[in-house]
């Protein structure tokens, strides 16, 4: 199933990836902006801790539409990506605070967050340092907190254009996440109401259950 990269060669994979999303950061927003994630957000609300302001971390927040979201409903965000132009895009536009770290390169505090919002995000990170990012993220994560992932659904990885790309189906999806500590506690998948060969994004909310 891994890869075998070394570390110059995975640093290579994310530049290159994070080089096309620096050089397109205009007409990405231009094109996400107005998606309908709504299913998503309540997925993820619904699981976390009900009637507290969240701490919460945007894992590849992009230039910011949901950490502004979810600001205006009055939790805390704070998001990330590896991007420089996605995160001067994001800082301007939700006045939050948004840190630039590569997700092979995380630097998180130990139990920070009540749950992290990683949509379209995860699938970038090559399946070799796949567990060692979901053993971070759980890490960074308070006791029960949640993850939530959206990823285009398929079975191997490689490159898409510049951008790097693993593609997992729920089995697969499973076992990283319980290796890592997480459990699932629900899972579907988009565009809702089409047949399922149409629906190539799988959606899981998971659960940290042990350290």
């Amino acid at each position: 199933m891994f890869s075998h990269w070394n570390s110059e060669e995975l640093n290579k994979i994310e530049k290159r990836t994070l080089g096309h999303y620096d050089a397109n950061a205009e007409s990405f927003w231009e094109g996400t902006k107005d998606h309908d994630v709504t299913q998503n957000r309540e997925a993820f609300l619904s699981a976390c801790i009900q009637g507290k302001s969240l701490d919460i971390l945007d894992f590849g927040c992009g230039p910011g539409r949901d950490v502004k979201y979810f600001k205006e409903l009055g939790h805390l965000p704070i998001g990330l990506d590896g991007s420089k132009e996605f995160c001067r895009f994001a800082r301007h536009y939700t006045n939050c605070p948004i840190l630039q770290q590569t997700f092979l390169n995380l630097e998180l505090p130990k139990a920070e967050f009540d749950g992290i919002f990683a949509n379209a995000s995860l699938f970038h990170i090559p399946s070799q340092e796949l567990p060692r990012i979901l053993n971070e993220l759980h890490r960074t994560l308070r006791p029960g907190g949640i993850l939530f992932s959206s990823n285009p659904r398929g079975n191997g990885e490689g490159w898409q254009g510049q951008r790097y790309g693993h593609y997992m189906e729920l089995k697969t999806s499973h076992s990283f996440l319980e290796a890592a500590g997480f459990e699932i506690v629900h899972h579907y998948y988009r565009p809702s109401g089409k047949p399922r060969h149409e629906q190539h994004w799988l959606a899981i909310v998971s659960k940290s259950v042990h350290s």
